[in-house]
């Protein structure tokens, strides 16, 4: 467990790996002294990460008021029916993906629970069902998986979308954010650098992707082959995804052509 702030603890989930980083952050929020604590992304369905949030939330001599899901991806979603065990709800913008019985969130919902304030900002890009959580007493967001503490998020297309993905981080750059607080990684510290750094990628992505399909790739997976050459290989089947996001955003864009499959691969050119 960690203390990022008056009100933010974070504790780490034991499920590391190339797409999680060091693990799933799941946070604790709440006013010193009520006695009362927000779960967000209570993570994998690990007895280890139960057994040390239930140890912090002791810490902290309180008790768990509600739990909320940043989306529903297992990562962060899967642990959620721990909420029945605690006796309090889980809330989700889309409730039937996350598995257990959940109230939805909208868009601008505010959530006021344990001395804090959670401000709902959908984000659908990652996911369909993504949302970011402004924190009103401190100004930090927490990202999910729209923001990671290192590198970049995938889109993970087909419930990905990368034109709705750009709006949301434009949408994330006008909220006046103090500090990022990711799903996974460290904290970004510079929100307006990190989101200009991330639009920044997904255009210098995108005239990559052109690049390669006028070079003659046609396929996302020869696509990723040439523009992810330098990456670990376990992470070519997220850049596929992506790539393909990046494509079907580039084809309503009227640059590039869908022109069918050959071999179950869906092919494409430039227009």
């Amino acid at each position: 467990m960690r203390r990022l702030d008056e009100v933010t603890e974070v504790v780490l989930a034991p499920n590391p790996s190339p797409l999680t980083l060091e693990g799933t952050n799941t946070y604790l929020l709440g006013e010193p002294g009520t006695g009362e604590v927000v779960v967000v992304d209570p993570g994998p369905d690990l007895l280890a990460h139960r057994e040390n949030l239930e140890a912090a939330v002791a810490g902290r001599d309180a008790r768990v008021v509600a739990v909320v899901v940043t989306h529903a991806h297992a990562d962060h979603a899967e642990a959620a029916g721990w909420a029945c065990d605690w006796g309090v709800e889980v809330a989700a913008f889309t409730p039937a993906l996350v598995g257990v019985e959940a109230a939805p969130l909208h868009d601008a919902d505010r959530i006021a629970r344990a001395g804090v304030t959670l401000e709902v900002l959908h984000t659908p890009g990652h996911s369909s069902d993504h949302v970011c959580l402004r924190v009103s007493e401190t100004g930090a967001v927490l990202t999910g998986d729209h923001v990671l503490g290192r590198g970049t998020s995938v889109v993970a297309w087909p419930d990905g979308d990368m034109a709705a993905y750009l709006g949301s981080l434009r949408r994330l750059a006008g909220c006046g954010a103090t500090a990022l607080y990711p799903g996974h990684g460290p904290v970004r510290q510079d929100p307006a650098g990190t989101v200009a750094g991330y639009l920044a990628h997904r255009q210098q992505r995108e005239e990559q992707i052109i690049d390669a399909l006028t070079a003659g790739d046609a396929t996302p997976g020869e696509v990723v082959t040439r523009v992810y050459a330098g990456t670990d290989p376990a992470l070519h089947p997220a850049a596929e995804r992506s790539v393909r996001a990046h494509l079907a955003k580039l084809v309503d864009d009227g640059r590039v052509v869908a022109v069918g499959t050959t071999g179950g691969r869906e092919r494409f050119r430039v227009r």
